[in-house]
């Protein structure tokens, strides 16, 4: 089975064919010609992964998924949710985002925070979803350069370090992208069987 991740990012595309099933191949934009430009003008995670997803199958007629995640800091109102890879505004910018969440949370004790990923799976016209937390907390200040957004101040819940300290290999096993996929990945094991 063939499955389009709607990404134009091939290393996204690349991690996610490591944690799903070897008869599933995975393939971005670029391998079926699109380079639309979709907006997300949808105001939950859910909303822009379907936005994405309806995009391509309706275009390519081909069978796809999308995800949209964020981060949600409980003391900001769970902002900047799913504005947070434009919080600091256009054009975006990691480090801007970061300096902008950093600073309201100036003084404020409560830094408990959690990413969130959804996957918008079409399976042949019927729409699924799966949804992926990990808890945590804002350290005080960035620390580490791997991983990109908000990693090097995203302490995951039972760790000493942010996302941005870890290996590639050790945010995967526990990311919440990781987890939305998995929950996919199961879906589609069994769909296989029937």
């Amino acid at each position: 089975m063939e499955l389009v991740f709607v990404t134009a990012n091939a290393h996204k595309a690349a991690e996610v064919q490591k944690v799903v099933s070897t008869a599933i191949k995975i393939v971005s934009l670029k391998d079926i010609n699109c380079s639309d430009d979709i907006e997300e003008t949808a105001n939950t995670f859910q909303g822009n992964a379907l936005l994405k997803a309806k995009h391509v199958y309706n275009k390519y007629n081909k069978n796809c998924f999308a995800d949209d995640s964020g981060l949600e800091v409980e003391a900001l109102n769970n902002e900047p949710g799913v504005f947070s890879a434009r919080y600091a505004g256009v054009p975006k910018s990691d480090e801007k985002n970061t300096e902008k969440l950093l600073k309201n949370l100036e003084g404020i004790e409560n830094r408990k925070a959690r990413f969130r990923t959804v996957i918008a799976l079409i399976l042949d016209g019927k729409e699924y979803l799966f949804e992926g937390i990990i808890e945590g907390t804002i350290a005080q200040q960035p620390i580490g350069t791997n991983g990109f957004g908000y990693d090097p101040v995203f302490i995951p819940a039972g760790y000493t370090k942010t996302f941005a300290q870890m290996t590639a290999e050790e945010k995967n096993q526990i990311s919440h992208r990781a987890i939305a996929v998995s929950k996919m990945n199961e879906f589609l094991k069994a769909q296989n069987k029937s």
